[in-house]
């Protein structure tokens, strides 16, 4: 395979099963895409201005080499359909769990997890403000968990923290692979200087809590849009 489709190669294939599987009859996905939709645009247009101003500022970029070289602004045609093509993978896994554990609330603690996860976040956050990727990932985060235990008080955070537990398996081979494992170099770059230079692998930590971040989101909106359906029929 010519290596410039190797970012759009990983797009695809992390979205063509997903895709193909939500026709299955006893579990239609497709019957939600217009939930699916909204919440996708919505959280891949905050994404794709928060990627284009730290794009442009250094704090990470991306290697020609494996692009096909049509850009949106600065970013590569190839990142914009990141952010549509793993959520809908990682949405559908969300659903997919939900149809066969029928159980409201997988994980019963998931307050305990919620609370610790904001105050370790916004610790670390102000202890890194000079760093940006560090700071913003991990604040705005613990904002976005804040926002939805105080105010939203959402059924939904168990399941999540389940199905993002099972994401990261396939996370750790995407992101594990744009960040320069199993190839030469990599096909996006970090500038350390504005993480905490911590790797797993070759995945900065930070891309955890960024994907935490991407999936809570469009599960978030897409849950809200839901209900809010539910309440205008009934």
């Amino acid at each position: 395979m010519n290596s410039k489709y190797l970012y759009l190669s990983i797009d695809l294939l992390s979205v063509i099963v997903p895709f193909i599987s939500s026709f299955y009859s006893k579990a239609p996905f497709y019957k939600k895409w217009k939930f699916l939709g909204w919440s996708t645009l919505i959280t891949a247009t905050v994404f794709i201005i928060w990627d284009e101003i730290f794009t442009r500022i250094g704090v990470w970029g991306f290697n020609p080499a494996y692009l096909t070289g049509y850009y949106f602004f600065s970013l590569p045609i190839e990142e914009i359909l990141f952010f549509f093509c793993i959520p809908y993978a990682c949405v559908f896994t969300y659903e997919a769990l939900n149809y066969a554990f029928k159980k409201e609330d997988i994980f019963s603690k998931n307050n305990i997890l919620t609370f610790i996860l904001i105050i370790v976040l916004l610790i670390g956050g102000l202890l890194n403000l000079h760093r940006w990727y560090t700071s913003v990932t991990f604040i705005v985060l613990a904002v976005l968990l804040a926002y939805l235990t105080i105010k939203v008080k959402p059924t939904y955070m168990g399941r999540f923290y389940f199905s993002f537990l099972i994401t990261l398996i396939p996370f750790l081979i995407v992101n594990g692979i744009l960040t320069g494992s199993f190839i030469e170099g990599e096909v996006v770059w970090y500038n350390d200087h504005e993480n905490l230079d911590i790797r797993i692998g070759t995945i900065p930590l930070e891309d955890m809590f960024y994907g935490m971040l991407l999936i809570l989101m469009n599960i978030s909106i897409f849950e809200w849009l839901q209900v809010r359906d539910k309440a205008v029929i009934n």
